[in-house]
């Protein structure tokens, strides 16, 4: 029975990352996505980059977000956007800066939601 609520959970998850991107897709004009079923393909590789590549990319440059008292985290962040728009087609990010502020966007719209891509 533990497993069907975990895999509801992830699925709920998915459904309110895909509605959160969605929005901020319509917020942002340098951010394309050209159907809503690429907006949920694009929240799944998110929560998926976030629990696998990101751990990764905060371990290796944990002396620099010392020394930026966490801001560094923000390019992380914005990387993370960045790599999904690289693997899937349909989603377009004009670059960095478009990055970064898509995913300050999402990270306030999953914040009113209460909840989180990773």
């Amino acid at each position: 029975m533990e497993g069907t609520n975990t895999a509801t959970s992830v699925l709920i998850k998915i459904l309110l990352g895909g509605i959160s991107v969605l929005i901020a897709d319509f917020l942002l004009s340098g951010v394309s996505i050209n159907t809503w079923t690429t907006g949920f393909l694009l929240a799944a590789v998110i929560i998926l980059i976030n629990l696998t590549l990101k751990p990764i990319m905060v371990i290796l440059t944990l002396p620099i977000t010392l020394i930026t008292f966490g801001l560094f985290l923000l390019v992380i962040n914005a990387l993370v956007i960045l790599m999904a728009a690289y693997f899937i087609p349909g989603f377009s990010v004009a670059n960095f800066w478009w990055a970064l502020g898509f995913s300050l966007v999402l990270s306030l719209i999953n914040g009113v939601f209460g909840n989180s891509l990773n």
